[in-house]
């Protein structure tokens, strides 16, 4: 399998409003490309993970790096956006977690078990403020998706909007 150095992975069930912000942001990254508002060098792909869980783990081996984007669980207020790395993703407790993320701890460490865990992981996560059944994000969150889009681009060497 001919896979990319750097994976941005976006997370989330799309049916949830909010739930589905990681895809939602690795769809618009992917236009935003394609029609060269942002530069993304050849050596990074975008993946649309769904909810797709332990099944990633084969998405995820022998990357350099993998960054994350997905609704994240946590005590503040909805948009928020959080920056997480691997090291402590794994500190944080069970209850602290999206579902999603206890997931991806589990891929991670099935990863390491194949001889192939990516070299280093980054969690972006967002609050989510509504995740009943919809297909939009919540205006909160929704405002917050260009700021997303550049923190990813920030953890990618050589990336950028352009001007």
């Amino acid at each position: 399998m001919n896979t990319k150095p750097i994976l941005v992975l976006g997370i989330g069930n799309i049916l949830l409003k909010d739930e589905g912000v990681g895809v939602h942001v690795v769809q618009a990254m992917e236009a935003k490309a394609a029609v060269g508002e942002i530069h993304v060098p050849d050596d990074v792909e975008f993946f649309d993970g769904g909810t797709f869980g332990i099944d990633l783990v084969n998405t995820l081996v022998n990357r350099r790096k993998v960054i994350v984007v997905d609704a994240a669980q946590a005590n503040a207020p909805p948009a928020t956006v959080l920056r997480v790395r691997r090291e402590d993703l794994a500190a944080r407790s069970s209850a602290d977690l999206s579902l999603h993320q206890v997931g991806l701890l589990e891929t991670l460490t099935m990863a390491r078990h194949l001889g192939g865990e990516p070299a280093e992981v980054v969690v972006i996560g967002i609050v989510p403020k509504d995740m009943s059944p919809g297909l939009e994000l919540s205006p909160e969150v929704s405002l917050v998706v260009p700021h997303v889009i550049e923190m990813v681009l920030r953890e990618i060497p050589g990336a950028g909007a352009r001007t």
